[in-house]
């Protein structure tokens, strides 16, 4: 393409990009700059980007290419300078970035989602129907700790003897360490071809099954479906979305395609690990919720609606939270 053409074809997006970077130059008192703007900045600096190589491998005018270059430095300083930045790019991904790859991937998060479900539903009836079979996952020891956390009697329902003396921040640490250590594990399986995470889904889903079921069975319902109904939104399903990561590894060792299986790993790892760090905000969430929330005092009808507008908030977020009709980007 000839210089006079490409100028032509492009100089609208170049006007843009040059107007909002002289409005973020402006004093902040000053400045004028809408929301759609700010986000249309990243996209109109990535082309600008794109465009100032193909001048230069085209080797197009100097005043060209120095136009183009002074755009996309004032562009960089913009975007990548200072801890506003960093924190403006954190909020572009939670709001956009995140849910936009996670329904690009959706298929893996099904597959994920029924190794997870199904285990523990078929089990969590079995461990309802009839109730010896709870020792068939869990010990005596875990049944019996797991059968006074979520006592009707228990001060703090949810927690064990002896952590119900511990203040509900200390609570929300341990709640931290727990879920992301769950989430990372159930990853990181999928480097064993995909096995290691298929596992732990269908562990987990079974595990949470048979204490469901077992503890329905014993009449605590009441207690634990109004502790768990809450958090379990954003937990269960970062922890199913972890999995879901750890099954798109797993597919690019076993089926590599044209690719080596080091270059299918990296290029299948680049949408996973945006998942996995969605995922850790979702449970960071979770555990904030499942300390200050989940073991309160508050009356059980309550919780009931509140799990229900969680439970909807997160299927809304992510599924249609990123999506644009129109605009750059």
């Amino acid at each position: 393409m000839r210089q006079l053409a490409f100028e032509q074809q492009h100089r609208e997006l170049w006007l843009q990009l040059r107007h909002l970077l002289d409005n973020l130059d402006r004093p902040k008192r000053k400045r004028q700059l809408s929301t759609a703007e700010a986000e249309a900045l990243p996209f109109l600096y990535r082309t600008a980007c794109n465009h100032y190589a193909l001048a230069r491998s085209r080797h197009y005018s100097p005043e060209l290419e120095r136009e183009l270059h002074e755009m996309i430095v004032r562009g960089h300083r913009h975007l990548y300078a200072g801890r506003s930045a960093q924190l403006w790019r954190l909020l572009i991904f939670i709001s956009r970035g995140f849910p936009q790859v996670f329904r690009k991937q959706i298929a893996y998060f099904w597959v994920a989602t029924f190794l997870f479900i199904v285990p523990g539903l078929l089990v969590g009836g079995y461990c309802f129907s009839q109730s010896e079979l709870i020792y068939s996952v869990m010990d005596d020891t875990q049944v019996a700790q797991m059968e006074s956390m979520y006592d009707p009697a228990n001060r703090k329902p949810g927690r064990s003897l002896e952590r119900s003396a511990e203040t509900d921040m200390m609570m929300f640490g341990h709640y931290i360490s727990n879920n992301i250590g769950i989430g990372f594990r159930t990853f990181a399986g999928g480097m064993l071809f995909g096995i290691g995470s298929v596992l732990l889904l269908i562990f987990n889903g079974v595990f949470i099954g048979a204490v469901a079921g077992h503890l329905t069975r014993m009449g605590y319902e009441e207690t634990f479906w109004s502790f768990v109904s809450g958090h379990g939104s954003f937990e269960l399903t970062a922890i199913v979305i972890c999995g879901a990561s750890g099954l798109m590894l797993g597919h690019a060792l076993i089926a590599p395609g044209q690719r080596t299986r080091i270059d299918s790993l990296k290029w299948r790892a680049a949408d996973a690990l945006k998942l996995v760090m969605g995922a850790a905000a979702m449970l960071l969430v979770a555990a904030f919720i499942e300390a200050f929330w989940s073991s309160s005092s508050i009356a059980v009808e309550i919780k009931y609606v509140v799990a229900a507008l969680l439970w909807l908030f997160v299927a809304l977020y992510l599924g249609l939270a990123g999506r644009r009709s129109h605009g750059p980007g």
